[in-house]
């Protein structure tokens, strides 16, 4: 904790002073429980160097937590032009260490704020979380770490292994550039508005190198049509990549197999006989 922290008022009086009821459209649901919040701060591992990115800070529960765990510098990307008014009280409260970025996080160059070591902590919108993830991982050697909330299912996916209903192209593309370490689950009441579903924080810590070699965008191409048609075996789910047999051939994979016996490393070398057979241009791949 850092001295001399500054004496703010409670989040739900924030919410009512700003009236930010939580709009379905955003995806909102605020955690006011600051026990809670202040237990992802501590997961997010040490915040003294580099830039703490938090995306979607609403009543800024989380924020506080951060700045009081010690993060040497939080900055805040922020839609809702409510929160970004409670954003800028908080900048005021610790001044020098909250930068407010007010702006979709989907249009924002996440990667590019503040100072390297850069981690993202946040309680995902989860309307959107999915899409920004997958668009982190692009450039998952830009973070040192992302602590993040999404759905228990989402989590469930990420961390899933082959042969098993969740394992999915999301596990494939997440685990081949991160290690996976779900951390715990928060129940529906400790949100205003309850979501639906029982939420988890995740932690995703990107790997040195890729878990085999691929291109990205090849390897997602790869996987939405495995997985696209999962119940088929590889030599009808891959027909639309062009001549499946021969891929699987190259990839040294049974053509009889199906989407969810595939390990990261198979969908890569599958992705590398796509590269190999059909090359994509230089000017594609900018």
């Amino acid at each position: 904790m850092i001295a001399g922290r500054p004496s703010l008022p409670p989040l739900r009086e924030v919410i009512a002073a700003h009236g930010l009821a939580a709009r379905k459209s955003l995806g909102q649901h605020f955690l006011l429980d600051l026990n809670l919040t202040g237990r992802i701060a501590r997961a997010a591992g040490n915040l003294t160097r580099g830039t703490t990115i938090e995306v979607g800070p609403g009543p800024g529960g989380l924020t506080r937590a951060l700045l009081d765990a010690g993060a040497r510098q939080v900055v805040a990307v922020e839609r809702d032009e409510r929160a970004v008014a409670i954003q800028q009280e908080l900048a005021t409260a610790y001044p020098g260490r909250l930068e407010v970025v007010a702006g979709d996080a989907l249009e924002v160059d996440i990667a590019g704020l503040g100072e390297a070591p850069r981690r993202i902590v946040a309680n995902l919108p989860y309307n959107i979380s999915t899409v920004l993830l997958i668009g982190w991982l692009r450039r998952a050697e830009c973070f040192e770490s992302l602590t993040l909330m999404f759905q228990k299912e989402v989590v469930d996916r990420l961390a899933a292994t082959p042969r098993t209903a969740d394992y999915g192209r999301l596990s494939v593309i997440t685990q081949w550039r991160c290690e996976v370490r779900p951390l715990f689950n928060i129940s529906r009441e400790a949100f205003t508005p309850p979501p639906k579903v029982v939420s988890t924080v995740v932690q995703l810590i990107p790997r040195s190198k890729p878990l085999a070699a691929a291109r990205m965008e090849v390897l997602e191409r790869v996987t939405a049509a495995a997985f696209g048609q999962r119940r088929k075996m590889l030599r009808s789910s891959l027909k639309s990549l062009g001549n499946a047999d021969g891929l699987l051939e190259a990839a040294g994979l049974a053509p009889t197999l199906r989407a969810e016996e595939v390990d990261v490393e198979g969908f890569c070398a599958l992705a590398r006989a796509v590269e190999a057979t059909f090359p994509t241009p230089v000017d594609a791949r900018k």
